[in-house]
């Protein structure tokens, strides 16, 4: 783990952003975030967040650059990823509120976060409505994704599971300006595309050759390349409503400037 120089107003202007794209904050809710103690922080990929069944730490993470994945392991060593997290994603916000973590938060690739004091922002919510409606907002945004991933393992076949996975992907690497929605890199090896869809990585594999020949995609590696985006649509049974992605751009990760 590296932290990075800079300010702790530089480090919550990420927050501020992410936070005003879900409700707007006026300028005294805006400072009173930019107060609460934070740092910019590095961690290499494989590095564990949140460990489940551990006591929070005295503070909470948000992606500013960089991939994570949040997953839950059975007793038997089975892994389910259950969330895929890009920049302006908190990793573990229930730590505001909740005093046990349930789930594990892994880097996925190296990953820039925004460190801040939980209790600290916790004092802000409760004493600012904006703040607290905001931090309601983006969990029930996070819910919607939650459920939609439970109907993609739990209803669909593996064609559509994985085009579905793909298709979202697609969409929040755009707006998160790690590609377009026709070509990005795609850090997950089948293994992990597997855990995430429940599939094995031999299925995964075949499913996605099933993709590519029927003129859907193209693969390079880990590189896609979407050749027919309302077939893809299509095959997976996918409507991008439960993302609330319309306010979601990278414009939101442009510091704002200490005092602002």
């Amino acid at each position: 783990m590296q932290q990075d120089n800079g300010n702790h107003r530089e480090a919550m202007s990420h927050v501020v952003r992410k936070l005003s794209a879900r409700f707007p904050l006026n300028p005294v809710d805006a400072n009173a975030v930019l107060d609460v103690p934070a740092s910019l922080r590095w961690h290499e990929p494989g590095t564990h967040l949140v460990r489940e069944g551990e006591e929070p730490r005295d503070y909470c993470s948000m992606v500013v650059s960089g991939l994570a994945l949040r997953q839950k392991t059975t007793s038997s060593g089975q892994r389910q990823i259950i969330s895929i997290h890009v920049c302006g994603d908190f990793l573990d916000a229930q730590h505001l509120f909740l005093e046990r973590a349930d789930h594990t938060v892994e880097a996925l690739t190296r990953l820039r976060v925004v460190e801040f004091s939980r209790t600290s922002l916790r004092a802000v919510a409760l004493s600012r409505p904006n703040v607290g409606r905001a931090l309601w907002t983006e969990a029930l945004s996070e819910a919607s994704i939650f459920r939609e991933w439970v109907l993609n393992v739990g209803a669909r076949k593996a064609p559509a599971r994985v085009a579905h996975l793909l298709c979202e992907i697609a969409l929040r690497f755009e707006g998160a300006g790690l590609g377009s929605r026709d070509a990005f890199h795609i850090p997950m090896s089948q293994e992990q595309i597997g855990d995430a869809v429940g599939l094995t990585p031999v299925h995964v594999n075949r499913t996605l050759k099933g993709l590519s020949a029927d003129g859907l995609i193209e693969r390079d590696g880990r590189s896609i390349r979407i050749r027919n985006w309302e077939r893809l649509q299509t095959a997976a049974d996918f409507n991008p409503l439960y993302l609330h992605l319309q306010e979601t751009t990278r414009d939101q990760f442009t510091p704002l400037k200490a005092g602002a």
